[in-house]
């Protein structure tokens, strides 16, 4: 399949143009914020989120609003934001056991209602300047390229050297077992949440400052393109097994995916198709994998 994906870009026209290269960078580095929180979750067992996408927009939204205190604290309420909202999925689901597909379901409709009553479902635009930092290259290299470079870099540390790595990777595979060891299984799933959260009120950040506002509309369909790159990194659906390095090579199938339907002209509902077919594909493949074994 990679063979094939990489036959199709390379006879794609334009696609190794320079324009073409700077928005897959672009995409895989929106993408792929997301999607190294999304591994967490799905490490620890719980599946995955449907509601990061809108936790982005949300961010997105608190981001710009906060900058008229300056962007230090906008950065600030935006990634506190990010983090508060998904540890409080998080507990629900380690705490009191919940679902945690309703409980993301739950908390999208609460954002998407709160913030249509406050915003009125309008864009929200920055009351001065200050973005200039987030959009810009540093020593050639888009700033979005570097924060998704530093995220799968810190995201692989925790998950490979530290105990909390170590714990969410026991949760995953055998949630009995962790506890018999005396993992705190509850606030390993928080953890685990709070991580993805962060991750997400990043690309939030990023991605109103790309498009130099915030809206409820930016994170439409990053949970599933993230759900779609984590799966398709080969990191198990059951949790336990699969890394962040692993998940960066599923943020390049898709990205190279979208990029390539773009480019043949196909609409934006085409790309969310594809990437439909892509996790129903991987999970039934994983599901094959797990009868013969």
């Amino acid at each position: 399949m990679l063979l094939l994906l990489t036959i199709g870009a390379l006879a794609t026209p334009g696609f190794l143009s320079t324009p073409s290269i700077v928005a897959l960078l672009t995409s895989m580095s929106f993408i792929g914020c997301v999607a190294v929180g999304m591994t967490f979750i799905t490490l620890s067992g719980n599946i995955m989120s449907l509601c990061l996408g809108v936790t982005l927009s949300a961010s997105s939204l608190i981001f710009i609003s906060g900058l008229a205190f300056g962007i230090v604290p906008a950065l600030v309420l935006a990634i506190g934001f990010g983090i508060a909202i998904t540890a409080c999925q998080g507990f629900l689901v380690g705490y009191l056991q919940a679902n945690p597909i309703i409980v993301s379901i739950s908390a999208l409709a609460l954002m998407l209602g709160t913030s249509d009553l406050i915003t009125g479902g309008q864009r929200i635009y920055p009351p001065g300047d200050g973005l200039d930092i987030l959009t810009g290259n540093l020593f050639g290299v888009p700033v979005e390229v570097i924060f998704l470079i530093s995220s799968v870099g810190i995201g692989q540390v925790i998950l490979s050297y530290t105990r909390f790595g170590l714990r969410i990777y026991m949760v995953g595979t055998n949630l009995n077992a962790a506890q018999a060891a005396g993992v705190s299984i509850w606030r390993t799933i928080t953890g685990s949440y709070m991580l993805a959260g962060l991750f997400a009120a990043i690309a939030g950040i990023l991605l109103s400052a790309r498009y130099g506002s915030g809206d409820m509309e930016l994170g439409v369909g990053y949970a599933y393109d993230a759900i779609a790159a984590v799966l398709v990194g080969g990191t198990a659906i059951h949790g336990g097994e699969g890394s962040v390095l692993r998940t960066l090579l599923g943020v390049t199938v898709v990205s190279v995916i979208q990029v390539v339907l773009l480019l043949h002209g196909f609409s934006q509902q085409m790309q969310y198709l594809m990437t439909g077919l892509i996790v129903l594909t991987v999970i039934m493949l994983h599901s094959m994998g797990e009868e013969h074994s």
